[in-house]
């Protein structure tokens, strides 16, 4: 076991985008020691999970082992587990298996799905935040196709073959393209008893506009993409109830077996362990160097944290975001070790993109606007980039370049729900 008596011990809590930039920055540093906790074994790159539930993608394609990642660093323990009691006071963050003392405390938990206070709905429509949770959805979306496949009530049929997606931000628009593409392509020619092409694919959004954090000009066009692939798009619609028979928008109520929730976000419930103020959604109040009032040596990165821009608009949950707060953080550590002044964080916006489907993408940086393919190379090209370790990122242009040439899906498994059931 090393000796790290002498060393300042930072304790990082999550390896999502913010923890396990901050923790790959301290690699190495000297007179640094770093603990990386997370109740996960690996760090998944959220942004392309919609492509695992939508049946592109396998999960270890898109998530890589903590250890792999961080192997070469000698300075930093990796531990499983799932922190249970943080005391500012003492220093200490608990696990369920033992406590940590610390000099530096990064919290960088993220977020997950929110049904704003409507949570008996998760059982008839999952959110897509865990790789548990794609894997479910793409079950269900699968299961619906061969189920309408038996089906001899022609109601049933349409129930089986009519899917819901509520929330018209990127994510929701990015399943229900991806949903387009298998109905009416994918699975085209697959089915005896069915037409794929019949598929409805519903998008609800309650805003009056999609895509609302791109400029009204873009989101125009994702609504004019998504219609052309055979989407149904209603704005302005708010969702009243979900049950296992479909959903309640107002008076009107639309048949579904498959309904699929991304309409909300909140924060980590970890935040709350901290015994701070926390913002109406549930996020830390930060400074601007990124860490607590009162507490120059404990951060909060990432999702979890109320940051402001230099307009005093709170950040967005995005992955540059957190990846920026990562490194600008472990930096300041590194200066305070070396005798020098910490420097307050500025978020460098690298803009914002959606894909739609298959050659059909928006982003928009700095005023400049693309969409079409232009925009969809942009988007392939970024997301590979951010793609952690060399055997994902060409295994995931691979399975993008067949997708493309073939319109194939290369995941198309329906796991069973139960783990426990031995039956094959």
């Amino acid at each position: 076991m090393n000796n790290h008596i002498t060393s300042i011990h930072v304790v990082i809590v999550g390896a999502g985008f913010a923890g396990i930039n901050a923790a790959k920055k301290l690699g190495n540093a000297k007179g640094i020691h770093v603990t990386i906790l997370d109740k996960k074994n690996y760090h998944l790159f959220q942004p392309l999970l919609y492509q695992v539930a939508m049946a592109g993608l396998s999960p270890a394609e898109i998530a890589s082992p903590i250890r792999s990642i961080l192997s070469k660093y000698k300075n930093i323990d990796i531990v499983l587990g799932k922190v249970t009691n943080i005391s500012l006071s003492n220093q200490t963050v608990e696990t369920d298996f033992k406590k940590y003392n610390y000099d530096y405390l990064i919290l960088a938990c993220g977020a997950t799905h929110s049904y704003f206070g409507k949570n008996e709905w998760e059982n008839f429509a999952p959110g897509m935040k865990t790789i548990e949770q794609a894997t479910e959805i793409r079950r269900r979306v699968l299961t619906a196709f061969e189920l309408a496949e038996q089906e001899i009530d022609q109601n049933k049929v349409k129930s089986y073959l009519t899917f819901v997606v509520v929330g018209g931000g990127p994510t929701g628009v990015e399943i229900t393209g991806s949903l387009c593409e298998i109905a009416h392509f994918t699975l085209n020619k697959e089915f005896k008893n069915i037409d794929p092409k019949n598929t409805k694919i519903i998008l609800i959004e309650a805003g009056n506009r999609i895509l609302s954090a791109f400029s009204e000009k873009l989101s125009e066009q994702a609504l004019k993409d998504l219609k052309n692939i055979g989407a149904l798009v209603k704005i302005n619609t708010r969702v009243n109830n979900i049950t296992n028979e479909g959903v309640w928008i107002g008076e009107e109520f639309i048949p579904s077996k498959t309904v699929i929730w991304a309409a909300g976000v909140k924060p980590s419930e970890t935040g709350k362990l901290l015994g701070t103020e926390l913002d109406p959604v549930g996020r830390v109040y930060i400074e601007p160097n990124l860490n607590l009032k009162n507490h120059a040596n404990v951060f909060v990165l990432g999702d979890q944290s109320h940051c402001k821009d230099k307009n005093n608009i709170p950040l967005p949950g995005l992955a540059p975001v957190a990846i920026q707060q990562g490194i600008h953080t472990a930096k300041n550590i590194i200066r305070v070790v070396n005798g020098k002044n910490i420097l307050p964080y500025h978020y460098f916006d690298k803009g914002i993109m959606a894909t739609i489907g298959r050659g059909r993408a928006i982003s928009e940086y700095s005023g400049i606007k693309m969409t079409g393919k232009i925009a969809w190379l942009a988007w392939l090209f970024v997301h590979i980039l951010y793609l952690i370790g060399f055997r994902n990122k060409f295994f995931v242009l691979c399975q993008w370049m067949w997708s493309y040439v073939t319109f194939g899906r290369g995941a198309r498994l329906i796991t069973n729900q139960d783990w426990k059931n031995k039956d094959s």
